[in-house]
């Protein structure tokens, strides 16, 4: 009822307002608007009334069109960057130190026998330049099974329409053997389109090379063999610039399939322990030793040691910058246990990097040289970004799609996390097994060439695949708030030579209780990590954009132009409104007058008067005639009529007029 009555109100109020008509409510909308431009309309002459109309009609347009580019920058949603500088104490960054190495070799040398011994003979067979010189016939025989899982072969282009594959140990080495010099060849490194034009087992060798043919003449290339499974045709080669990189990327991918299968309790024991590496620790004026670190292991370099990590105890603050105030270590990389074919490289991997947050030293760690004090001057940059709308960042990755399987470390989100969990999801939903580098999801195991004959083909070509990286990259987010470290790096001879005696004898007697030197200078590494200054930079970012300049845009272009306000625009939502209601009058007009016709058509007689109704009822020879209803003869006698009310009756008469009659009554 409530609603009906302010309906029929609202009819009303239409009813006393500007017309009945679009026409009556148009011109009274220009006569009484604040907005410049219609009164002139309807007031002016015919051709100024064309000039206005054509002025507001342009400028009208104007305004829609600005307001449409400024809506549309506001809902672009663009950041401004802002660098602020501030002062106060901060925390010390976590410090993350491996070796370059990642095992030692004396601990992993009978697991890698056979892989080095076919590594030195397939050297040899490329490099000898002659038959008689080969030591292959006085060593044990070589386990080809082994090569034959990822072997390394030639590849001959000098017809580049049908190049010719060479099997390094295949039977007929007398034209191989003739074929030398291959380091100092260059070729492509990306994978040839011969793979499909080969097929496993020994192929017939090419040609012998004369002695006096040029480097430029040579075309042979050095590349690493990965078929989908053994003996299968579906084969790439992935070749190199160098002969070094071939056999360094050969022996990472048969090295990953030996390790992956040892316990890891196994690798952490063959890898450098603590007390071993590190000798002297100092930070600031308190002494700190190897247990003030913590181990975690990681694939690429074995055990890291991560100081200042903040997992057990709260994190340390730096008191002032200064060398004087900062993390001081000696650390011996033994590099005389290195493994030659893994590790070519020589030093010590460090990063730094936020509290419980995982180092990802490959990407972002740095190299410290053997035989040199390295000095680390730190400045701190915080970052702070907008999350959504403005960009698509995550503040803990709990909205990422991707499982984190870097949590199982109970470290913090990062990019770098997820897109290694990605790609070892992808790894273990096509390939069936994940890579030794990442950690494994629940129930799967480590990818090795006895389970997984084709493992590395797999692997190769999810990593060349830009589809999958572009899955993973779409997939992952950055973190809103992120802490970087800028580091100025600095380096000099440790120790001198006036000083190296005494110093390699106290740090051999502290580490072994030896009076003999049992350290040199290829082994020791000094670092000093420290706070430059104590000023930190904050890059922040903010909306580009908010709702009051939105707003006060809109107005400004409306005022402008039109000489507008919010209340013109609340007079144009009054005729719209206004509009509206003559809309629903003429609507229930329209349904009235069809509903007349309609009943029109269904009884084309009119409708008996009063005068014929009430003569219905007193003249009993009035009567309705029913077609059909009795015959003539059978019809009902008529009804008696009802007399129509003596009005005289009611007036108030004397009483001598009264009757007898009246008495009794």
């Amino acid at each position: 009822m409530t609603l009906k009555k302010y309906f029929i109100r609202a009819l009303h109020r239409l009813q006393k307002g500007p017309g009945y008509t679009y026409k009556e409510l148009l011109v009274w909308y220009c006569d009484n608007t604040n907005t410049h431009g219609p009164k002139r309309i309807i007031k002016e002459g015919p051709k100024k009334k064309l000039i206005w109309f054509f002025l507001t009609l342009l400028f009208a347009s104007l305004v829609f069109w600005q307001w449409g580019i400024l809506i549309n920058t506001y809902l672009s949603y663009n950041v401004t960057s802002s660098l602020s500088i501030g002062f106060k104490t901060m925390k010390f960054p976590a410090v993350t130190v491996c070796n370059a190495n990642p095992f030692k070799y004396s601990e992993v040398k009978h697991l890698l026998k056979e892989l080095d011994r076919l590594i030195e003979a397939a050297l040899e067979r490329i490099l000898q330049p002659t038959p008689g010189n080969s030591s292959e016939n006085t060593s044990p025989p070589l386990d080809l099974g082994l090569w034959h899982q990822i072997p390394l072969v030639l590849i001959d282009e000098h017809d580049k329409d049908n190049p010719v594959i060479l099997d390094i140990f295949e039977s007929n080495q007398t034209a191989l053997v003739n074929e030398t010099a291959l380091v100092n060849e260059t070729v492509a490194g990306n994978e040839t389109a011969a793979g499909n034009q080969t097929t496993a087992g020994n192929q017939t060798a090419a040609p012998p090379v004369p002695a006096n043919t040029t480097s430029e003449e040579k075309k042979y290339k050095l590349a690493v063999k990965l078929c989908s499974h053994q003996g299968s045709d579906n084969c790439t080669y992935r070749n190199f610039t160098s002969a070094a990189q071939a056999v360094t990327e050969w022996y990472i991918l048969q090295s990953t399939s030996i390790l992956s299968r040892v316990p890891l309790q196994e690798r952490i024991r063959m890898g450098y322990q603590a007390e071993d590496m590190i000798l002297a620790c100092l930070y600031g004026a308190e002494p700190c030793n190897y247990k003030n670190f913590t181990q975690i292991y990681h694939p690429d370099h074995g055990n890291c040691y991560i100081f200042n990590w903040g997992m057990d105890e709260e994190a340390l603050n730096s008191s002032n910058p200064g060398a004087e105030f900062g993390l001081k270590l000696i650390l011996d990389i033994s590099q005389q246990d290195y493994i030659p074919y893994l590790s070519s490289a020589a030093g010590a991997r460090l990063m730094l990097h936020q509290q419980k947050s995982f180092p990802f030293l490959k990407d972002q760690g740095i190299y410290a040289m053997a035989g040199t004090e390295t000095s680390i001057g730190v400045l701190v940059d915080e970052l702070e970004r907008m999350g959504y709308p403005y960009s698509d960042c995550t503040m803990n990755g709990s909205d990422v799609p991707v499982k984190n399987l870097y949590s199982q470390y109970n470290t913090s989100y990062s990019i770098q996390a997820c897109l290694r969990s990605c790609f070892q999801n992808h790894m273990v939903e096509i390939c069936g097994c994940g890579h030794y580098m990442f950690p494994l999801p629940e129930g799967v195991n480590y990818c090795n060439n006895e389970d997984n004959p084709g493992w590395a083909y797999c692997y190769s070509s999810l990593r060349s695949s830009i589809r999958h990286r572009q899955i993973c990259i779409d997939s992952c987010k950055e973190t809103c708030n992120d802490t970087q470290y800028k580091m100025t790096i600095s380096m000099a001879d440790w120790p001198s030579e006036a000083s190296e005696d005494w110093i390699f004898h106290i740090l051999s007697y502290e580490r072994d209780m030896s009076t003999n030197v049992t350290l040199d200078r290829n082994g020791i590494i000094k670092l000093n990590i420290y706070f430059q200054e104590y000023n930190y930079r904050t890059i922040s970012e903010s909306a580009a954009t908010t709702i009051v300049w939105l707003l006060s845009s809109l107005g400004g272009q409306f005022g402008f132009w039109m000489g507008g306000s919010v209340l013109c625009l609340i007079e144009f939502g009054e005729i719209i409104i206004d509009s509206l209601w003559i809309t629903i009058i003429n609507v229930i007009s329209w349904c009235r007058g069809l509903k007349q016709k309609r009943v029109q058509a269904r009884y084309p007689d009119a409708p008996p008067t009063v005068s014929e109704l009430v003569e219905a009822h007193t003249n009993l020879g009035f009567q309705h005639e029913d077609a059909g209803a009795l015959p003539r003869d059978e019809a009902l006698p008529p009804e008696p009529g009802t007399p129509p009310p003596n009005y005289d009756s009611l007036r108030v008469q004397p009483l001598d007029v009264l009757g007898p009659d009246s008495d009794a009554e």
